[in-house]
């Protein structure tokens, strides 16, 4: 028995090990499934929102995490941002086409929660 902790590979059989610290796909998740991720990803699915109209749509949201959880998931592939060259310019964001298949499980969870709340439930 070696002493000490071997390093496992990030990738074990062609499929990404995101238990692994190493793995990439796991920053992925982590800004999937961030206190905001999820929201904005809902948020997106069914039409392309400007970042006010984004702002205005998530409750509680404030316009720094909004801005960073957008950043996040452009730089992810999973929402796509298109600049109108007007002044000022204007932003849009909506979901790629990966977005699109990733949050739509997250919808599916959503909506399964939301069926099984009390109609007197807060929220």
């Amino acid at each position: 028995m070696r002493e000490g902790a071997q390093p496992r590979q990030a990738e074990v059989g062609g499929r990404y090990e995101v238990l692994h610290t190493d793995c990439p796909a796991r920053d992925m998740v982590d800004h999937v499934t961030s206190r905001w991720g999820i929201w904005v990803l809902i948020s997106l699915r069914s039409n392309d929102l400007r970042f006010y109209e984004l702002r205005n749509s998530i409750q509680g949201i404030s316009e720094k995490m909004l801005a960073q959880t957008l950043r996040a998931l452009v730089q992810d592939g999973l929402i796509r941002r298109e600049v109108e060259p007007t002044t000022p310019p204007q932003v849009t964001y909506g979901l790629s086409e990966f977005g699109q298949d990733v949050s739509e499980p997250l919808t599916d969870l959503f909506d399964r929660i939301t069926q099984r709340l009390s109609p007197h439930s807060p929220g």
